[in-house]
This record gives structure tokens, sequence and C-alpha cells, in this order.
């Protein structure tokens, strides 16, 4: 089983078409929507985990692609600044992954990286801003 995080941008004309559906039905790929901002006649942007076997996974890509869909690898990542971080805790309430948490009985914030999708739910839920994404590399699908 492969399985990669992808950004797919999609051009306000596709927005309509149910795109990522095709991907299940004609590749035999399974996807996990992590993050999507998808609205009529604009640029829709979707985060979602795909998974399924390596050719599938590179001929799901290549339909993307010439329905004009911009497919970018997840290449960011969260970072958590612990000397920003109060452990006020509202990162842990919107975490879908578990990646952060809050250590008993110290009350300290815990941030495990493995663990984190990328959704960037806890960026804007940071009150002190501890919380923030930084590019890695900027990878494209060829």
């Amino acid at each position: 089983m492969y399985s990669k995080i992808l950004i797919l941008r999609f051009p306000k004309t596709m927005v309509q078409k149910p795109i990522v559906c095709y991907l299940v039905k004609d590749y035999d790929l399974t996807f996990n929507i992590l993050n999507a901002t998808v609205l009529p006649r604009k640029e829709g942007v979707m985060v979602l985990e795909l998974s399924g076997t390596r050719k599938n996974f590179r001929e799901g890509v290549q339909y993307l692609k010439a329905e004009g869909v911009h497919v970018q690898n997840a290449s960011q990542e969260v970072k958590h600044d612990n000397e920003k971080c109060t452990h006020c805790g509202a990162c842990t309430a919107v975490c879908p992954t578990g990646a952060l948490s809050i250590q008993r009985p110290e009350m300290n914030i815990v941030f495990d990286q493995k663990k984190c999708s990328v959704c960037e739910l806890c960026v804007p839920a940071c009150p002190p801003r501890a919380m923030e994404v930084r590019p890695t590399k900027n990878v494209f699908f060829e």
C-alpha cells in the first residue's frame, strides 16, 4: 500500500465536478480529506491523504493533472515553538490526529511530528501563535 498527503488546487471551472470520487471508482484509490476549501466559482484547495498501489496512485495523479487540477506534494510541516507556547491547550481541541496532547501532571503541550497530517487547524486555534507552517521543500509531481 502506497500513501501520500497531497495538496490539490482546483481551478474555479472544476469545483463543481466530482473529481475525487473518480479516484475511488476508476483507480481503486482511497482518500482521507484532511482539509478543504471548495466554494462555487472560486479556486478550490483540498489536502488529502491518497492511498493505493503505486501504479494506481501514479495513474490517479495523472488523471487529476489531465483534468486541470494542480497536484502538489504536501511539502510543508507544522512546527511548535515551545518558547511562544503558553500551554493553554487550545490546539489540542482541534487536532484530528492526536499530534498535539497535554502531558500530565505537568500540563505541558507535547507535539508529535510523526502524527501530524499538516491539516493546519492548530495554527489559527493557537492564541500566542506558537504553531506555524513551514515549507520543507517544494516538490511537484511530474
